[in-house]
């Protein structure tokens, strides 16, 4: 049963020292003073305090929050970059290392430890600035203000907000302007539009529309590198990513075996394969680690990896060639792949707003260029990657999991996901919309502690219409048959935001959709809808079948094969669609193709060749993963 967040009655009076404008940073935190403010406006009023205490015009303090958090607490628990609160204060190894480059940058301890150094600055106990939601604001309101010191530029709360452009840049703790610019242009264009919105404990914080006019000039005060030349760099990023090329290996390194190469294929996308999707990818460790894996030969690649703190950007493999991140081959084939900063079974404690921001903005780009559609049937995570046969299915990946919002990832793509609220009836294409905050599914296994509350991007489907049936049935993930369960790994059950369906019955509140050959129960009230119309091309059995198999790739026929290439069998999966049953098409131009690359040297026989067959598919909404069926097979309606 979902759980929505309660609102809380009142925040807990904070003391909050006084000002510091004016002195020097090093300065003692001054005698503090008490916010005696209670109810859904007492962030409001800390935002209002600490912009007068610390001298740092409100908007400004309420501009750079959002764009760290949307003012959210996250109930005092960490980033992927180790930040607290609305303010992200930070508290990581003040000894970590940036590598660019040919060179290794060595992060200064206030720019990884914000959080003690707020600490200082306030006077607050460091768990008190991690955990209480004004204290926070507070140590974010005298790190700006004491940036704005140390550039010699004038503080107070009624200064210009054009004023403080090269510190809103350096609050982000950047490696070069260039990230630290695009930072500071994501709050400006924040604060000339606005915002309001309700945090997750139901405080009400509201930033007006204001023109402003920053200063950039002031990015020369930052004692930063410039950034990537971008005459030199090979990156291909939009120029608001701070984006930078750090190679794959494309390299032999197994005599006397041709074979053993790594870590990608060479190809010249789009001009052979077509790049249909672009998968997303998290981490499972830090950003560094994982640069240092891509650029091992002996491991796998993708296109990018992506810092959470500030979206930072490393491009590894050109988009022509084929890197290996997804598990299948055929997907490989026709996908760009983005490692995201970030824990599965821990995502949204949580994963920053400028990862989100960022990948958004690569992701937008990338669909622009390559002509893929900005719909979840193509920007798919990589637990949507179906196995290649029945005995790859158990072991595929299911990053990043419940806890990716990609509802907001849709908003920042200018691609939200959206049907019509209209009542639905048999035969009717879904849209699945539940909302990411508030929807607070039941979780499991994501620690010995257990999982942490917190916004989802799924409801689950039961066996029947009672939220005591249980779960449904994923015979490839479970082949003795039994049911799906909460662990956080376990999507067999799970139908997630942007994905689509076709209704097989109602009943009251409840709705069965198809769902991997049976019917799956979920409940989808007026007053909290997770389901919207939307007009489908659907695929249904053609006359006289009883079934039809799916597939986890789309190769051609064996007739398509010259003699030097050996066939890859076509291979049906584990699952069937029944007589009867209906599902949506994702996609139904499908290139029909296999990239046949074995050798580094090109030893073998039309090594680095492209299959290309006559045997048509589509791509089709059946389960959590997407699945091709034969276009021989089915027949296809438009259904509303």
């Amino acid at each position: 049963m979902r759980r929505r967040p309660k609102i809380l009655a009142a925040l807990a009076a904070v003391a909050l020292p006084m000002a510091v404008t004016g002195v020097s940073s090093a300065e003692p935190p001054a005698a503090p003073v008490t916010v005696q403010e209670s109810g859904p406006d007492a962030l409001a009023a800390a935002f209002k305090a600490a912009s007068a205490q610390y001298g740092v015009p409100e908007s400004i303090l309420l501009a750079v929050s959002y764009a760290q958090s949307r003012w959210d607490d996250h109930e005092g628990k960490s980033s992927t970059s180790g930040g607290y609160g609305p303010l992200h204060l930070t508290a990581v190894d003040p000894t970590t290392t940036r590598e660019r480059s040919g060179q290794r940058v060595t992060a200064t301890a206030d720019s990884l430890n914000t959080l003690y150094r707020a600490s200082e600055l306030t006077g607050l106990a460091p768990a008190t600035l991690r955990a209480d939601t004004a204290a926070n604001v507070a140590g974010g309101a005298a790190l700006l203000a004491e940036q704005q010191r140390k550039l010699g530029l004038p503080t107070g709360a009624d200064t210009a907000p054009g004023e403080w452009y090269a510190a809103i840049g350096a609050y982000i703790g950047a490696e070069d302007r260039t990230a630290a610019g695009i930072f500071a242009d994501d709050v400006f264009t924040l604060l000339a539009k606005g915002a309001a919105r309700t945090t997750n404990l139901g405080q009400r914080v509201v930033l007006p529309a204001l023109q402003a006019i920053p200063d950039k000039s002031q990015l020369s005060l930052l004692a930063l590198p410039e950034g990537v030349d971008p005459v030199d760099d090979q990156s291909d990023c939009p120029k608001t990513v701070a984006c930078e090329w750090l190679p794959a290996p494309y390299e032999w390194y197994g005599k006397p075996n041709p074979g053993a190469y790594g870590n990608h294929d060479k190809a010249d996308r789009p001009n052979d394969m077509k790049i249909d999707y672009i998968v997303v990818h998290d981490t499972e460790g830090g950003w560094q680690g994982t640069l240092n894996l891509v650029q091992n030969p002996k491991y796998v690649s993708w296109q990018y990896t992506m810092r959470s703190s500030d979206g930072k950007t490393w491009q590894h493999v050109p988009h022509k060639d084929v890197a290996w991140h997804a598990g299948n081959w055929y997907v490989n084939s026709h996908s760009i792949g983005i490692e995201h900063e970030g824990f599965a079974a821990q995502g949204a404690t949580w994963y920053t707003e400028a990862l989100y921001r960022n990948s958004a903005r690569l992701v937008k780009y990338l669909a622009n260029k390559y002509d893929i559609p900005l719909d979840r049937a193509h920007i798919i995570g990589h637990d949507q990657v179906p196995g290649t046969v029945p005995g790859t299915v158990r072991g595929m990946h299911w990053d990043p999991g419940p806890y990716w919002d990609w509802e907001r990832y849709f908003e920042y793509m200018g691609a939200p996901i959206k049907g019509t609220p209209l009542p639905v009836r048999v035969g009717s294409p879904v849209i699945i919309k539940p909302g990411f905050e508030g929807n607070n599914q039941v979780i499991t296994g994501c620690s010995s502690t257990g999982c942490v509350p917190q916004g989802s991007n799924f409801v689950y489907l039961r066996t029947a219409p009672d939220d005591a049936a249980p779960l449904v049935k994923d015979f490839g993930l479970r082949p003795d048959g039994s049911y799906s369960t909460t662990h956080v790994s376990d999507h067999g059950a799970r139908i997630a935001a942007g994905s689509s369906y076709v209704v097989a019955e109602v009943q009251g509140d409840w709705i069965a959709v198809w769902y991997l050959g049976a019917k799956g129960w979920f409940k989808n009230t007026q007053a909290n809808k997770d389901a919207y119309t939307k007009p489908s091309l659907v695929v249904t059995p053609k006359a006289g079948l009883e079934s039809v198999p799916v597939y986890g790739r789309a190769y051609p026929e064996k007739e398509a094969y010259p003699a030097e290439i050996p066939y890859q069998t076509v291979t049906p999966l584990q699952y069937t669609i029944g007589k009867g049953q209906s599902y949506p098409i994702g996609d139904r131009d499908i290139q029909t193709d296999y990239y046949y690359a074995k050798t580094f040297d090109g030893s073998t026989p039309l090594d680095q060749t492209q299959v290309v067959g006559k045997d048509r598919y589509y791509q089709i909404w059946f389960g959590h993963r997407m699945f091709y069926v034969r276009a021989a097979d089915v027949n296809v309606r438009l259904s509303f």
